[in-house]
């Protein structure tokens, strides 16, 4: 069976370009991490409460669980997403008090951070 040249060149390209998904593309990054400490109810529907290991992210599912690491002391932090936000420029998580403390990001009010998805 011969393949045609022109078969063999769009089988290469399709191969070779990267497929990219929302969920995808969010499963892991770094950027900036702020924190919030409000009482106001979530995005998810859920009253937000600062003591509780949770974050805000643009698109990822509610329920999500990441693993964040604040990148200027190593500090890790499980937190699960029930809220939208940040909707500052250039931030990629809104942690709550609890997990802003865990991580020592409190007296600076944000910092750097590499996150993933330790499930969906």
């Amino acid at each position: 069976m011969s393949v045609k040249p022109s078969t063999a060149a769009l089988a290469a390209l399709v191969i070779a370009a990267p497929v990219t998904f929302a969920s995808v593309a969010d499963a892991a990054g770094c950027g900036r991490a702020s924190w919030y400490a409000l009482t106001s109810k979530t995005a998810s529907g859920e009253r937000m409460n600062p003591a509780h290991m949770t974050a805000a992210h643009k698109s990822l599912r509610f329920g999500t669980k990441l693993k964040v690491t604040n990148a200027n002391n190593g500090k890790s932090v499980i937190v699960r997403i029930n809220d939208r936000g940040p909707f500052v420029r250039g931030r990629v998580l809104d942690l709550s008090k609890a997990a802003a403390s865990e991580i020592g990001m409190i007296s600076s009010g944000h910092a750097k951070v590499c996150y993933e998805i330790i499930n969906s």
